[in-house]
């Protein structure tokens, strides 16, 4: 099993961490998906691949779409329909969708591209997709250039030799234009204010952290979870993020 695939499979044991403490998305981030889809979400056939445990399932959703969930992962689509009891979910993956020709509005990953091979899920995306359909690709990342997420991440860097930050993320969507796409591309701020425990619960559920046993993940922990308070002490803190919307057609 390659790297990329190990922390790829790594989510399952860690689903509760993923609900309880991951982050959701703004308002705004649906605005700016039904301005460049030309269409509400409302009644739309939407497919949301890598859904995890239904994050951005659940909101897009709540704009009326039909939404199904795609996930690979048993303990992820467990803990979603447990959560989601009326959100169809299906097993599979970007690289092989499991869907009729021309069937979907939409095709959305939420912090999922990255976990596929470009060559295949963008092809695959474009079968399923009705003519003036998109393909839409989000990731949140902390904002780096706040100086403790920077701080914290040079820690990690150190602390953990698999550590990855989302560096991949413009790189990825650039293999959208290189297929001969459409592209349009919003960056949204946006930020959620958290207690520190919650803060170490999100960390834990990244793959960088679920791939370690228990014992290589306390004392990194313990050290993050010592570096916040003293920069907190009140045990709250405010987590800015960078929101990158990319929206793909046939050109």
């Amino acid at each position: 099993m390659t790297d990329i695939q190990q922390h790829a499979l790594s989510f399952g044991p860690v689903a509760a961490q993923y609900e309880a403490a991951r982050p959701s998305y703004p308002a705004e981030l649906f605005d700016e998906l039904e301005r460049l889809l030309g269409r509400p979400l409302k009644d739309a056939d939407v497919l949301d691949v890598g859904a995890g445990t239904g994050i951005a399932t659940r909101l897009l959703a709540a704009r009326g779409a039909r939404v199904v969930a795609l996930e690979p992962s048993p303990g992820m689509a467990a803990l979603l329909r447990r959560v989601s009891p009326g959100i169809p979910v299906v097993k599979g993956v970007g690289d092989e969708l499991p869907f009729h020709d021309a069937s979907l509005d939409l095709v959305g990953y939420a912090q999922a591209f990255h976990w596929t091979d470009p060559a295949k899920s963008i092809p695959e995306a474009l079968r399923v997709l009705r003519p003036g359909g998109k393909l839409a690709l989000w990731w949140n990342v902390k904002d780096r250039a706040t100086g403790w997420i920077k701080a914290q991440e040079d820690r990690l860097v150190v602390a953990l030799p698999n550590y990855h930050a989302y560096g991949g993320v413009i790189a990825g969507a650039e293999q959208l234009t290189e297929a001969g796409l459409a592209v349009e591309h919003v960056t949204l701020h946006w930020e959620r204010q958290v207690t520190v425990d919650s803060h170490l619960t999100d960390l834990t559920s990244r793959s960088y952290f679920a791939v370690l046993t228990e014992e290589q993940r306390a004392p990194v922990l313990a050290a993050e979870r010592a570096a916040l308070l003293a920069e907190f002490p009140d045990g709250v803190l405010t987590e800015p993020y960078v929101l990158d919307l990319f929206v793909a057609g046939r050109a």
